[in-house]
């Protein structure tokens, strides 16, 4: 069974930087590219960034390229997303996630469509 935690959200300033992790389990990387994803209430989410790992792919959303670093940890089954410079902009909840159908970062920019496994979401809030 594919399972995905968030955690690493919390309140920060404009400027400050926050790590997120994204403890998965049930699959390899390998298997599935995983990414990140930001959701308001009510609202579509948007794909952040995405990594493949077969391929060494990486993906960033224009308006986080150079502030936001997504990687992988194999041996601890772990995704981060370090996120620097932060904005007030970037206050969501952010959650990560999988679809089950692709290897490489080509699924649905927008959020949850298609994206079968997801985390519970882990909170960002940049104050300015």
């Amino acid at each position: 069974e594919v399972q995905l935690v968030e955690s690493g959200g919390g309140l920060v300033q404009t400027g400050g930087s926050l790590r997120l992790s994204c403890a998965a389990s049930g699959f390899t990387f390998d298997d599935y590219a995983i990414g990140w994803f930001r959701q308001a209430p009510g609202k579509d989410g948007e794909r952040v960034s995405c990594i493949s790992t077969r391929d060494g792919f990486t993906y960033y959303k224009d308006s986080v390229k150079g502030r936001f670093t997504i990687s992988v940890d194999n041996a601890k089954g772990t995704v981060y997303l370090q996120m620097n410079s932060l904005k007030p902009e970037d206050t969501d909840v952010y959650y990560c996630a999988v679809d089950p159908r692709r290897w490489r970062c080509s699924g649905s920019y927008y959020f949850p469509e298609g994206y079968d496994y997801r985390g519970q979401g882990t909170r960002v809030t940049v104050s300015s």
